[in-house]
């Protein structure tokens, strides 16, 4: 019987499907106040001052806040950013992100006032009144830019704006003699060099929060959309100046988050401040508008690789060379996504001898860059698996054989990196070998030729792919039994689309013995006092699951001595079945809830509160995907993709399908039409709507044909891989390879994403 069949749907489904889903708007807490921001209409200005009279005096105008008063209230430094250390042990510069701009603002967007009245109309209104004197700046969008001598410097103290210059692995003089040697004695090299463009999220819901202060503790509320409520506890007590315990963070359903809803932004720690001022609640809801210039944005790198290889073709040596965007302020993982992140996927599922990244996080003056579905293994793969179809054509050697003669076998696990990462499993021909079948590579000649015939052009793109996913190694979960019909699984991760509650409910519930009609998940509440990080990095199944069984059986553990007592038999004799602790071979039982009704009487409770770490896994897998170009008009067609997947045991086959789809989705985004571009001149974020930034609709997907090869992970108890951000890893070279294939002459090798339909035509006429 098919988890399909024995749980049918999820159990999120129909309260989001008939509209009772619970999310920032929904719930306003009673009385409370409305918060809109004034906002830098400069990319860099310096701030002459700030007038706020005329919106103070407005009718329904509770507080204007600025600066002044993030200081008194002991505002810190929004910036809670991960330390790293760069070359020669160099620490990573950074500098005060405040949560209202004081002196300076440094992108479009930036807060620099805060304006709570009793409707948004009224605090838009008086927003509308502040006068601010600015004195416009030079400032510098475009990465290349800013590092070229006499770029306009955004910090004093980071120098050609370099937040941090970082190489893996640390090259002592013989390891860097070595792979220099390898590049100059090898038969051929292949070099790419890629672009990244920046990425806008565009959650389905906008960011929000509502910030509350009890006068009488001290003590602060935050509900907000948030991917786990105990790292934005911390991070945001450190940034008000507080003890953690003086801050509840709170979550309820989140309409999409993809990374961006991690971390502390400026807008919370001034509402929490506001809070305190007014008295009373205050909340605060983005608009879409505000959104494109304030939410973390993602990806902004450019990658120059080269590939060293023999006379037959096998790699030998990996240089990457990259330029990440920070944007003008650090967030709390901007950094560390585009160095160790980015790094630790290479060489990806190819044994390389000699690998080094070296990456340089330059400041710009935009809207700072964080984690999005992927969060550096999609710029890793990319670049990869560009590399590899260059070096097919400098060798001459077919991409598919070059390909499997590379391929790091069974035989080489565990299989660690140049890099430092420990490949614990991984079985990479078969999966190329089924996703070719699946894709009919064989008969794509033919399909090509009937393209040619109609005056089309017809292209196919095979990208292989390795990530490692589980991000943080600790993870917590408790198992509580507040009655004797339910069971309570507290969780600290916070789903936004996963399906947390069908799948880690079923879980437990089947480690337990009970139905899962029997295990009521909560999440979002730091209040449940479980030690956890986020629900990122394709890490909740690994970090969670893992945390279930142990605490699941630290409670039958627990619930064996106590039975062994109340059965009067030896512990060793006590088993636990089918939700009940029996003495084996007898009839004799005491049910879970029974065992845990006396041990709630006896004051020792069975309820149990662990914390686990579990070593990170690599998914990997193929994907392929076929495309048709028009040369007449540049449009791209997605005609067919295939994607086998190696996750590990799965879980929930629905699920883990529709995670691979919408990952596939949002990497076709960024391969074929997703943009966010700043002028040079201005700094201004052209893209800043809908209206111009463009976004994949359902008739841009094809149909996708998914298969599995399960290699259960080796380093976690129910041998699972993450799989959240497989699709987007994946499809980035897949995609493009398949345009660079469809197009004539080399004129697909340097084209670069966006493949929009202009730059698509513009290659078609190079390449005639």
């Amino acid at each position: 019987m098919t988890d399909h069949e024995r749980y049918p749907g999820r159990l999120e489904d129909e309260p989001l499907l008939r509209g009772r889903g619970r999310f920032m708007d929904d719930a306003p807490a009673t009385g409370a106040a409305v918060a809109w921001f004034v906002r830098s209409p400069h990319a860099c200005a310096r701030i002459r001052s700030i007038d706020v009279a005329a919106a103070r005096d407005r009718p329904g105008v509770l507080a204007v806040l600025t600066a002044a008063e993030m200081a008194a209230a002991g505002v810190g430094n929004v910036a809670r950013a991960l330390p790293l250390t760069g070359r020669d042990g160099a620490p990573m510069r950074v500098p005060h992100r405040p949560a209202l701009a004081s002196d300076r603002v440094l992108h479009v967007g930036q807060p620099v006032a805060l304006v709570v009245a009793e409707t948004l109309a009224a605090a838009q209104d008086a927003g509308e009144l502040l006068d601010i004197d600015y004195e416009p700046l030079a400032s510098v969008t475009d990465l290349r830019a800013a590092v070229a001598p006499g770029a306009p410097q955004i910090w004093p103290d980071a120098p050609g704006n370099l937040a941090l210059d970082w190489a893996a692995p640390t090259l002592d003089a013989a390891k860097a003699r070595a792979l220099d040697e390898a590049f100059s004695r090898a038969a051929h090299v292949a070099r790419v060099s890629l672009v990244n463009q920046r990425i806008v999220v565009s959650s389905m819901e906008p960011r929000g929060a509502t910030a509350s202060h009890d006068a009488a503790t001290g003590g602060y509320t935050l509900r907000c959309s948030s991917q786990g409520v105990p790292v934005m506890r911390d991070q945001m007590a450190g940034v008000m100046g507080i003890k953690p315990e003086q801050l509840r963070v709170t979550s309820d359903d989140i309409g999409g988050a993809f990374g961006m809803k991690t971390s502390a932004y400026p807008e919370y720690a001034a509402i929490l401040a506001a809070a305190k001022v007014v008295g009373r609640p205050v909340h605060w809801m983005s608009t879409r508008a505000e959104a494109f210039v304030s939410d973390n944005q993602a990806r902004d790198t450019m990658i120059d690789a080269e590939l060293a290889l023999d006379r037959d073709g096998r790699f030998l040596a990996l240089r990457m060379r990259v330029l990440a965007a920070m944007g003008a302020f650090l967030t709390s993982h901007g950094a560390y996504i585009a160095t160790g992140n980015f790094a630790r996927c290479l060489p990806t599922l190819y044994h390389v001898p000699l690998v080094v990244a070296e990456v340089r996080c330059v400041y710009t003056n935009t809207v700072p860059t964080g984690p999005y579905r992927g969060a550096g293994r999609p710029e890793a793969n990319y670049a990869m698996e560009r590399l590899v179809e260059a070096a097919a054509r400098v060798t001459g050697i077919d991409p598919i054989a070059l390909r499997r003669r590379n391929l790091i076998t069974p035989a080489m696990m565990p299989y660690t990196t140049p890099i430092g990462a420990v490949y614990d499993t991984g079985d990479f021909a078969p999966i190329l070998d089924k996703a070719l079948a699946l894709a009919d590579y064989t008969g794509f000649a033919a399909r090509r030729a009937r393209s040619t015939a109609v005056g089309k052009r017809r292209g196919i793109g095979v990208s292989c792919f390795l990530e490692h996913a589980g991000g943080m190694p600790t993870e917590g979960a408790a198992v509580l039994f507040p009655d004797d019909q339910v069971v309570t699984l507290a969780l600290g991760v916070h789903q936004s689309g996963q399906g947390h509650r069908t799948v880690f409910g079923r879980l437990a519930a089947e480690r337990l013995g009970l139905r899962p009609d029997q295990v009521a998940v909560r999440q979002g509440d730091t209040n449940l006092g479980v030690a956890s990080f986020s629900s990122v990095a394709s890490r909740s199944t690994i970090r969670v699951g893992s945390a279930i069984v142990r605490t699941v059986e630290a409670v039958i553990e627990k619930g064996r001595k106590l039975a062994a007592t109340l059965l009067e038999a030896a512990e060793a004799d006590i088993e636990f079945r089918a939700g009940g602790f029996e003495i084996a071979g007898t009839d004799r039982r005491l049910s879970l809830f029974e065992v845990a009704a006396r041990a709630r009487t006896a004051g020792d409770p069975l309820d149990t509160n662990l914390v686990t770490e579990t070593p990170q896994t690599f998914p990997n897998g193929c994907h392929i995907a076929e495309v048709e170009v028009d040369p007449e008009t540049g449009a791209v067609t997605v005609l067919d993709y295939v994607a086998v997947d190696d996750c590990g045991n799965v879980l929930d086959h629905t699920i883990v399908e529709a995670q691979v789809h919408g990952a596939v989705a949002q990497g076709l985004g960024q391969a074929l039409m997703e943009h966010g571009y700043y002028d040079r001149e201005s700094g201004q974020l052209v893209a800043g709507s809908f209206m111009d930034y463009a976004m994949p609709r359902a008739d841009d997907m094809p149909p996708i044909d998914g298969a599995m090869h399960a290699v259960p992970a080796a380093t976690n108890p129910l041998g699972v891989k993450g799989v959240g951000e497989a699709g987007t890893t994946a499809s980035l070279a897949a995609i493009m390879n398949a345009i660079a294939d469809a197009l004539p002459g080399a004129a697909g090798a340097t084209l670069d994403m966006p493949a929009t339909p202009y730059r698509v035509w513009e290659a078609c006429l190079k390449g005639a």
